[in-house]
């Protein structure tokens, strides 16, 4: 069995898959599989895909569905099943990870426990200048000046969140703050998921389905949340913002007033 899962939210983007690719390749920590979870990508993404996995020095499994609208929580429960793993870390595939990133998930895991860390939002301008090599020459853990400054007069936000920070000291008083789960970098045990039967497929629109449900269902199980704040790092490329509707804050509030954990609308029907 492989150490770890890298469960990899996916759609039509192959430009900054490639990217994201990239930062894996780069990885100090080599025991781990990406599971792509394309949430109904087209034909000729899927097929870039596939040549793009032949070349990667990691074993990467393609779970793609229909495209039928927003259904990300429906292929993940499917990558969660396909996973060779018994413990998971999940990432959009518009994040770029550390070189610590896997190790750090790895070295900072527990039973009964969910890690979540946060990332940078970098802006348009940075985005458009990064490239596979680029990325695999350590350009953006070698550039934390440029991001700086482009976060104090560029468009770039968060960029405090890309100081890696190995000071043991340092990582408990940065961490006192509890913080929620963020939905593109988590991990946890499968055991621990499978307990609360994984994502709530009801959710058919981004936020909240994806993270804060989770957190809240996993609370009521006895898993708790533990922040790992400038040691799991990632870099987010830019997009526009994309809608929150309101109907997934109905959503989560009826799931809130049931007091249930366990959805019956996850991995197991």
């Amino acid at each position: 069995m492989i150490k770890t899962s890298v469960i990899l939210a996916f759609y039509n983007r192959v430009d900054y898959l490639k990217l994201v690719l990239a930062g894996f390749e780069r990885q100090t920590f080599k025991d781990f599989e990406i599971i792509i979870a394309d949430d109904g990508s087209s034909s000729a993404a899927v097929k870039e895909i596939e040549n793009l996995s032949r070349l990667m020095p990691f074993p990467v499994i393609h779970i793609w569905h229909e495209d039928r609208g927003f259904r990300k929580n429906k292929i993940l429960n499917q990558a969660i099943t396909a996973a060779n793993s018994d413990y998971l870390i999940f990432i959009d595939a518009d994040c770029i990870p550390h070189r610590e990133f896997i190790k750090e998930h790895i070295n900072c895991r527990e039973k009964n426990i969910c890690l979540t860390g946060r990332r940078v939002n970098m802006s348009k301008r940075i985005t458009r200048y990064l490239t596979p090599g680029r990325v695999k020459d350590g350009f953006l853990e070698d550039n934390m000046v440029m991001l700086i400054e482009d976060g104090i007069f560029g468009k770039s936000f968060y960029v405090e969140r890309g100081f890696y920070i190995q000071n043991k000291f340092l990582r408990n008083f940065i961490n006192k703050k509890k913080r929620g789960m963020l939905g593109s970098n988590f991990s946890i045990y499968k055991e621990d998921f499978l307990k609360i039967n994984g994502f709530d497929e009801r959710y058919e629109a981004p936020s909240v389905g994806e993270d804060s449900d989770v957190e809240y269902r996993l609370g009521l199980c006895g898993v708790g949340v533990k922040s790992i704040n400038n040691i799991a790092v990632q870099y987010h490329l830019y997009h526009k913002l994309q809608d929150r509707p309101q109907v997934n804050l109905d959503l989560f509030d009826e799931i809130k007033k049931s007091g249930l954990y366990y959805t019956p609308f996850g991995i197991k029907r």
